[in-house]
Formats: structure tokens, C-alpha cells, sequence
């Protein structure tokens, strides 16, 4: 809990900050202080150049977990700021954490699940994401993963679910070995910024177009609007009608696999 003289970060700046290209980070986990990053080269996973390996489109394919959209973001934050065997203190503060559950409700902040069964056949939460959504843009914040290959399956779908959105840009911020395996490249923030307001600019000529009566200006307007929850609905219901709902992960597979 925050103590009361501690205010979390207001949405509204919250966004405008990631709107300018901005973010928050604290240097450990009880640290009140925030401050706000703008790194010299940025890592972005381009949409169309995700690293879908085949031992991972096995996985996929196989149905080894169970994956949601914002059925629990407080877990997926919980476990992403939670101690690490193999890393420093968490840089997700209480206080950031506590302005992201607020970004959450106010529909801006999303995560990924992966679920297995557990003892007694009960779901248990093994791995996913969080980030920051708006206006095509889709900013990454953090991952966890408790067994192989949950953290990878969970950006899979981000990515898929993104796509289907007709989102313009994934934001990963820093680059790690990880990241470039799946995809992840390292560009300027004179560059990142070109794409960020791009992007920005984009859903807005997409809701102008469908003012104007364009069919496909009013698809682009409306799965940008919707986000990532809108793109991950989508996808089950492509699933569905292509006789995979009972298994969308072999969607996902193939989706990625025609794609990348």
C-alpha cells in the first residue's frame, strides 16, 4: 500500500507522457521518488518482424497454455515488480505500480496472461505482460515468466492481437538479448519519436477518413480505438470462424508464421 502522503501519477500525465516519448521508473521497489526516462536509442518490435521460432510455434500450436487480456493486470503487475533471483531491485515502485492499476481502470494500461492447470487442476498464472495502449501505440512496460516459454507465448499474442488491431508501433524501450531473439530492434529516440507521432497521426487521419465515409478509414479507427482488448477479441472470434476455437493457439501460429 502507498502511504497517504504518497499520490500516485496522475493518468493524465501518465499519457502525456508516453505521448511524448517519455517514462517512469523509481530505483527500487520502495523507492516514492519516480523519475521520467528518455533513453538515447530505444527498442521496438516491429509488427511485421516478430521472430516466431519453431519450437515456439510448437508450443503454440500444442496449447500449452491458456492465454487472456485483462483478467488480471493486478497479478501481472504484482509478479512483474515481485523479486527476481537474477535481478536488481525492481524499478516498478509501489507508487508506479498503484498509478498503473489507476491507468488500468481508466481503459489505458492492458495485460497478456498464460495460464497452466495446476495441483488439484486449479489454473494458475505462470507468465505475461503489462503495458501502456493509446492511439495505435502499444508501450511495453515489463514481463515475467515462472516456467518456459510463458513469457514468449504472452507476446505472441500481443503481437497478433496488435496486428489485428491495426496497431502502427510496439515500444519495448530497452533491448535485451531476449528481446532481439524474438524480433526487437534498437533505433534512435530522434527516430522512435518520427514513428510515435506517425502513429498518433495515423489514428487520427484513420477517424477522419471514416467521417468521410471510408470503409476501411472506420476499421482502422475502430480497432485502433479499441486497442489491444479490441485486437484480442478479434482474434478468438477469427479463431472461431476458422473452426480453432478450441485451439487459438494454432491461430496465432498461423497467423505469425504468414505474416512474419
Amino acid at each position: 500500500m502507498l502511504r497517504p502522503e504518497t499520490p500516485i501519477i496522475p493518468p493524465e500525465l501518465l499519457l502525456q507522457a508516453y505521448r511524448a516519448g517519455i517514462f517512469p521508473m523509481s530505483d527500487s521497489r520502495d523507492d516514492p521518488e519516480v523519475y521520467w526516462v528518455e533513453p538515447r536509442m530505444r527498442a521496438i518490435l516491429p509488427l511485421d518482424g516478430f521472430h516466431l521460432s519453431r519450437s515456439l510455434a510448437r508450443t503454440l500450436r500444442r496449447g500449452r497454455f491458456r492465454v487472456t487480456c485483462d483478467e488480471a493486470f493486478d497479478a501481472v503487475i504484482d509478479a512483474c515488480a515481485a523479486p527476481r533471483v537474477d535481478a536488481e531491485d525492481s524499478w516498478i515502485s509501489r507508487r508506479i505500480a498503484e498509478s498503473y492499476r489507476e491507468l488500468h481502470r481508466h481503459g489505458h494500461a492492458h495485460s497478456i496472461e498464460t495460464w497452466q492447470e495446476g495441483p488439484g487442476g486449479t489454473e494458475v498464472l505462470v507468465g505475461g505482460l503489462y503495458g501502456v495502449g493509446f492511439a495505435g501505440v502499444f508501450c511495453g512496460e515489463s514481463m515475467f515468466s515462472r516456467t518456459s516459454d510463458a513469457s514468449k507465448v504472452a507476446l505472441a499474442w500481443l503481437v497478433a492481437a496488435l496486428r489485428r488491431a491495426g496497431a502502427a508501433l510496439l515500444d519495448c524501450q530497452f533491448t535485451t538479448p531476449h528481446l532481439a531473439s524474438l524480433g526487437a530492434i534498437e533505433i534512435s529516440q530522434g527516430r522512435y519519436l518520427d514513428l510515435l507521432q506517425a502513429a498518433i497521426a495515423g489514428q487520427a487521419g484513420g477517424a477522419s477518413s471514416a467521417g468521410a465515409g471510408s470503409a476501411a478509414g472506420a476499421t482502422r479507427a475502430a480497432g485502433a480505438a479499441g486497442g489491444l482488448p479490441a485486437g484480442f477479441a478479434a482474434l478468438l472470434v477469427d479463431a472461431a470462424a476458422a473452426g480453432l476455437s478450441s485451439s487459438p493457439g494454432n491461430f496465432i501460429a498461423q497467423s505469425l508464421t504468414h505474416t512474419s
